[in-house]
């Protein structure tokens, strides 16, 4: 049967396509962040829509939806990027396809979004060395050639053969066993000290309002800006967290102490995996290391009911590698279609050579380059 290709413009057209995208979603086993109801949530939340543009591409055999690439681009000083929709918000980054769709597919979907055009640079990242996306690298393909770029970021993992959380606990260094018992005590000098995770009919609103709050004060601390995710009367964190509980998947774990929440760690459960999608603590209580101790509760709760891994996501906070056991490298990918974006991809490879040469390190993470000042 004939494939046909729909690039997605509108929020009135991404809604149309609830049903089958959620279908294709549900058979192919991928995570939320490629779903519709992660997409949508974030379309319908983003505070900077006047400068993006959906940019989405469905392959459909006859009636059935066999492949998504959820794109979008977004205006960057003078020119326009092609990246991810949602990306602001997921921590991995891929298309979705149906398990019995061929890889060439995808090329054929990537040169439907390069016909679209609407982009000066393609800019895919925080792919998993199993994505379907990698095989856009492919130098056999066609359309606008994608290259692999030098912003990779890290992906920290717990794995190993513990067979009860208390088990991991008596692995971790003997330093590492007393902190954790030092901040248990410390805090508990201020009043009792409970973890637990949220129920399923408890109001998730307020302990959202305090992590917040928590990330606000964190952020002002080490002089970092905010983003829109934590700014105050944001619906950005609100939907996407409604969406995993909507999914049920959602698992929002707290530390409390004297009855006040001190830390929280918005997680969700896939695929046998416990993924931390958001963490911090009350800076107040900083000495106990309350994240610290909520996050060794949450692991050794995980080891406990049969969890394969405990995935710390996207990023190289040093936390997460004192933890770790498995580190992958999320690739990234870079691709120029026009006059102004061939000149920000040759700028920015100059400016990495350079810092290369001189012996500092590249930027990592997820900074795009642009034409007035490559990252």
């Amino acid at each position: 049967m004939i494939e046909r290709f729909e690039t997605i413009r509108t929020p009135e057209r991404l809604a149309e396509v609830e049903q089958p995208w959620t279908d294709l979603w549900t058979r192919s086993g991928a995570l939320i962040f490629q779903s519709h109801a992660w997409i949508t949530a974030w379309w319908s939340s983003a505070a900077d829509r006047d400068r993006r543009t959906l940019a989405i591409v469905l392959a459909w055999r006859g009636e059935a939806l066999i492949g998504v690439m959820p794109l979008a681009t977004v205006r960057r000083k003078i020119f326009r990027v092609l990246e991810w929709a949602a990306k602001d918000c997921s921590d991995f980054g891929d298309a979705l396809m149906a398990p019995d769709a061929d890889r060439g597919l995808l090329r054929r979907m990537w040169r439907q979004a390069g016909r679209d055009g609407g982009f000066d640079l393609a800019y895919l990242n925080r792919l998993l060395p199993e994505a379907v996306s990698q095989t856009l690298l492919d130098p056999a393909g066609d359309g606008i050639r994608l290259h692999l770029n030098h912003r990779d970021e890290a992906n920290w993992r717990v794995r190993g053969p513990w067979k009860s959380g208390q088990a991991w606990f008596d692995a971790q260094s003997k330093k590492t066993r007393q902190n954790y018992r030092r901040g248990q005590k410390f805090m508990g000098e201020r009043g009792p000290l409970t973890f637990r995770l949220l129920s399923p009919d408890e109001p998730v609103a307020p302990v959202l309002e305090r992590l917040t709050t928590f990330k606000r004060a964190w952020l002002a601390t080490h002089g970092l800006a905010s983003t829109a995710f934590y700014d105050e009367g944001s619906p950005a964190l609100p939907a996407m967290v409604r969406v995993l509980a909507e999914a049920g998947l959602l698992h929002v774990f707290v530390l409390e102490c004297g009855g006040e929440v001190v830390a929280v760690s918005v997680n969700f459960v896939q695929a046998g995996a416990m993924m931390a999608f958001v963490t911090t603590y009350d800076p107040a209580v900083e000495r106990g290391s309350p994240g610290m101790v909520l996050m060794m509760d949450y692991i050794m709760w995980s080891i406990d009911r049969g969890l394969h891994t405990v995935d710390f996501l996207c990023g190289d906070e040093g936390f997460k590698g004192r933890f770790g056991t498995q580190n992958l490298t999320l690739a990234s990918m870079i691709g120029a279609r026009t006059p102004l974006g061939f000149a920000a991809l040759i700028a920015d490879r100059a400016q990495h050579a350079l810092r290369r040469r001189f012996g500092r390190m590249a930027p990592r993470g997820d900074v795009a380059p642009t034409a007035e000042a490559p990252a």
